[in-house]
């Protein structure tokens, strides 16, 4: 490990990871002055960008043996798996600090089972729901809901594990292929039924040391895959921050009722959390938040645009929470406002094709208040080519909403591969209801 000479230097930090999220931290890292280097793991075909005196490289292997070989000072963990599968308890077996909750507490996201029974046992409201265990029949269990529920597959699925069905018959039919391991293999063998709440999404994170919490501005995401929210599910087609739908005094309660409850009880349960605790909220008709999934790190393309909406140094910022260090005043809101548009494969959300080649990103780097962040990208003989699901995330900042949407939706129209998925209705919604 570096001494007390390097990190005068600035820390040199490893982010874990390979989508549009990981590179959205790793560049807002390199802007943070306590950040001397950062390396990407396994990363994509994202680089530094032009002009910056830091560098970003891409490293393969295993988290510990990179982070070991390279002397970092710091790891951050962007995806649900290794954290599930326990990458920041090995991390600490070895003496590294690494920003991210332990395996036990990442129960919360790995399990939606374990998060229902710990919302319910320690008051954090949340949906009625029902769990299903292998070989059981749902229909008499989906019958009991007045509406067709909301069927969640009870491990993890990479953001496609959740049906909002239409009707009864398609709750039952999604229950059965997931118990039988069809749809998801064991991850399905458990079964959550919820029932459907009303309302407006909202997407809140906080950054936690175990006891205090940071939360930052509020997002909404766009998951269904075509304009109107039509179509299937996806692990998210855009996003934009801050959200207008949380107002101080929801900001407030959800602080309190969700983030700060969470966080005694975990303590409480032995297993404190420390890392991002990402809330997927529901806002009731009455104005009121209902949990609806806890992440446990940032959520993407959540993070592209959070990243354009804060100001402090980053680094110290993990760097502190991992340690259980935290000063809840070291990030503020900015005032900004950041649109992200996905653009997405041919294919996707289901088999996405692989191998197009992409034109066009330094064109709309240059739109002012753009950025892009790559997700599923690759450089096959010299061409930069898709490699992924989603893409790429072109994300525009303003002094309004507006001006961010029409920043990002100009630089985007400038990006070409063939079978180019994206929705055109980003942030239209918001913008409608803050003009009537």
């Amino acid at each position: 490990m570096p001494g007390k000479g390097a990190l005068a230097q600035g820390r040199k930090v490893l982010v874990v990871g390979s989508g549009g999220r990981e590179h959205a931290l790793a560049l807002r890292l390199l802007e943070a002055p306590s950040v001397a280097e950062v390396l990407l793991l396994p990363g994509n075909a994202a680089g530094a960008p032009a002009g910056s005196a830091k560098p970003l490289r891409t490293a393969s292997g295993d988290a510990v043996d990179v982070a070991r070989a390279e002397r970092v000072d710091l790891v951050v963990v962007g995806p649900e798996a290794p954290l599930c599968d326990g990458v920041v308890d090995q991390l600490a077996k070895v003496g590294i600090a690494a920003y991210g909750p332990s395996s036990s507490a990442a129960r919360l996201e790995g399990s939606k089972v374990f998060m229902k029974e710990f919302a319910a046992r320690h008051g954090i409201r949340t949906a009625r729901h029902v769990v299903l265990r292998q070989d059981a029949d749902p229909e008499r269990a989906v019958a009991d809901f007045a509406t067709p529920p909301v069927v969640k597959a009870d491990g993890l699925c990479a953001g496609k594990g959740v049906v909002v069905a239409a009707s009864h018959v398609e709750a039952i039919q999604a229950a059965r292929t997931m118990l039988s391991g069809e749809s998801f293999g064991d991850a399905g063998r458990s079964v959550v039924l919820e029932e459907r709440i009303e309302g407006a999404e909202a997407s809140m994170h906080a950054i936690c040391d175990g006891e205090r919490a940071l939360l930052l501005p509020a997002a909404q995401d766009h998951k269904r895959i075509g304009d109107g929210d039509t179509g299937p599910n996806t692990g998210g087609m855009g996003t934009y921050a801050p959200a207008p739908l949380v107002d101080e005094r929801l900001r407030a309660a959800i602080a309190e009722d969700v983030f700060a409850r969470a966080l005694r009880a975990m303590a409480d349960d032995g297993i404190p959390y420390r890392g991002t605790l990402f809330a997927g909220l529901m806002i009731t008709p009455a104005g009121e938040p209902v949990l609806l999934e806890f992440n446990v790190r940032f959520g993407d393309p959540e993070t592209q645009v959070l990243m354009n909406v804060i100001d402090g140094d980053l680094g110290d910022v993990l760097d502190a929470a991992a340690r259980g260090a935290l000063d809840t005043t070291a990030l503020r809101a900015s005032g900004e406002h950041a649109l992200c548009i996905v653009l997405a494969a041919a294919g996707y959300p289901g088999t996405p094709r692989k191998g197009d080649a992409i034109d066009g990103i330094e064109l709309a780097e240059e739109v002012p208040g753009v950025r892009v962040y790559h997700a599923g990208t690759a450089r096959r003989e010299g061409r930069l080519v898709t490699a992924g699901g989603r893409v790429l995330g072109v994300t525009g900042r303003g002094s309004t909403l507006a001006a961010a949407r029409d920043a990002a939706y100009r630089a985007a129209r400038l990006i070409r591969f063939d079978g180019m998925q994206l929705r055109s209705d980003i942030g239209a919604r918001a913008l409608r209801s803050s003009a009537t």
